[in-house]
Order: structure tokens, then C-alpha cells, then sequence
């Protein structure tokens, strides 16, 4: 069963797994896009990373998209591992999307590069020139939206920004798999700011699985706070939350029902 509800402006969907999950994400991704590409001739979306995107991901390259009018950005990625390395958000989304469906323009965030404070200048000057379509968002563990950790500044002036890692969001890093010891955590990303993310006409937020409950529940239930960043999202107009049987585990009855 599929239960809906919507807290503030935030619109949620519960779905019995992460696959039924992934698919209905994908469903709305497409509408946006395709109306975006019928109405202005191309339309740009910003990407995310991670292992709540996957089955997402997945249902996403197989629709009926002319991708090469779609342009593309990335959320986040570690300042110092190079894009060879397993855990880089760069090989991530070329071996997911980037190389299996034709994008008309896509700009990956540089975090090897010498001066991550130019590359972020860098970064927005391109940034400023497009307005997104869609953002495909997840939440941390901690409820970071992006590597925007709390308290996070929901009014940030910056478009793009380097930023220190806490010890929650790096340890999800390990428990994901992607690196093999905590000490191999970068310390330090290069992230897309709250601002940049809002800004969005439309949100999708993809949050399967039961490590993510809490933070969810602090998403929905806690007032909207820079200590819950993602809880932001319940402002935007139009902003889609898709969570599993999983990860809505620990949200009130009451909520559900409504």
C-alpha cells in the first residue's frame, strides 16, 4: 500500500520497498524533465550521489528522455581523491548516468583540483547562468541535504563552498562501504549550498532504508531548524519526499494517517 501526506509544503510518499520506491521517483523525474524540455526546449536537473540513488538511478536512464537537452550538476564531492578512486561522486555518476544516457552538457565538481576556493568560483559563475528544473536530493544520517551538515546556513550567500566533514556524515561514508577506514574519509567536500538547492523549481527527495529513520523523522517531525538541515525542504512549494516502508518506520501513526 502506498500512503501519501504532506507536512507544510512538503509533499510524501510511502512505498512498501526502495525499488517501488525508485520507480515512482523516476515517474516524477521524467514529467518534470519532459515538461521542461516541451517548454523551453531543455531542461537541468541536479544529481546526486550515494546509496540511497541507486535503484532511483536505475529506473531513471531507462526513460523515454531527450537527454541531450538535458544539462546536469552535481551536489557534492570530496576535496582530494581523485576521480579513479571508488568512493569519488564524479565516477559515481559517470558509471550510473553520465555514460550510459547522452546529456547535452554536464559539470562535475573538480575537489582534486590545486585551489578548491577558485574551483567553487568556478562552479558558480556556470551555475549562474541556468535555472534548475529539478534537484534529486537524499538525507544524511545526521539530515545534511548535499554535504551541508548542521547546523547548516540556510541563507548562504555562496553558491558553492568547501566544507569540513563531521564525524556522523564521514562514518555514514564508511558504513555505505565506500571507503575501507574512517581515517580514509576525506575531511573536507566541496558542496552545492542550501540557497543553490532551493532555488530548484522542484525538489525530489529519495530516502529509502531503515538507517535513515531517524533522520527522517527529525525531517518531519522537529521544527525546521540549521540542526536538521533537510528540514528546509518542508518550505519549498513544490517539493516531493519518497521514502520505503524502512525509512518511515519511526514516523508517528498519527502523520501517516492524514
Amino acid at each position: 500500500m502506498i500512503r501519501e501526506l504532506k507536512v507544510n509544503q512538503l509533499h510524501i510518499c510511502v512505498f512498501p520497498d526502495k525499488y517501488q520506491l525508485g520507480k515512482a521517483a523516476a515517474d516524477q523525474a521524467e514529467r518534470i524533465i519532459k515538461t521542461a524540455i516541451d517548454e523551453r526546449g531543455e531542461a537541468v536537473v541536479i544529481l546526486a550521489t550515494g546509496a540511497s540513488q541507486f535503484e532511483f538511478l536505475e529506473a531513471l536512464i531507462i526513460r523515454n528522455i531527450d537527454w541531450s537537452k538535458v544539462t546536469s550538476f552535481h551536489l557534492d564531492e570530496y576535496v582530494g581523491i581523485p576521480e579513479t578512486h571508488p568512493a569519488s561522486f564524479r565516477k559515481y555518476l559517470k558509471d550510473r548516468i553520465l555514460e550510459k544516457v547522452d546529456f547535452g552538457k554536464y559539470f562535475l565538481i573538480n575537489g582534486e583540483c590545486d585551489d578548491v576556493e577558485k574551483e567553487c568560483r568556478r562552479l558558480e559563475e556556470i551555475f549562474n547562468k541556468y535555472t534548475v528544473d529539478v534537484a534529486f536530493t537524499g538525507i544524511g544520517e545526521n539530515g545534511h541535504l548535499a554535504f551541508n551538515d548542521p547546523p547548516a546556513c540556510f541563507d548562504d550567500q555562496l553558491k558553492f563552498k568547501v566544507v569540513n566533514l563531521d564525524e556522523t556524515s564521514r562514518k555514514q561514508q564508511l558504513g555505505e562501504g565506500w571507503f575501507p577506514t574512517l581515517e580514509q574519509v576525506p575531511a573536507r567536500a566541496i558542496t552545492m549550498t542550501i540557497p543553490s538547492i532551493m532555488n530548484s523549481k522542484a525538489i525530489i527527495c529519495i530516502v529509502p532504508d531503515m538507517r535513515k529513520a531517524e533522520a527522517v523523522k527529525r525531517t518531519l517531525i522537529n521544527e525546521i531548524s540549521p540542526w536538521c538541515p533537510a528540514s528546509i525542504l518542508r518550505n519549498h512549494p513544490n517539493s516531493h519526499l519518497f521514502l520505503d516502508r524502512k525509512s518511515a518506520m519511526l514516523l508517528p501513526e498519527s502523520l501517516l494517517e492524514k
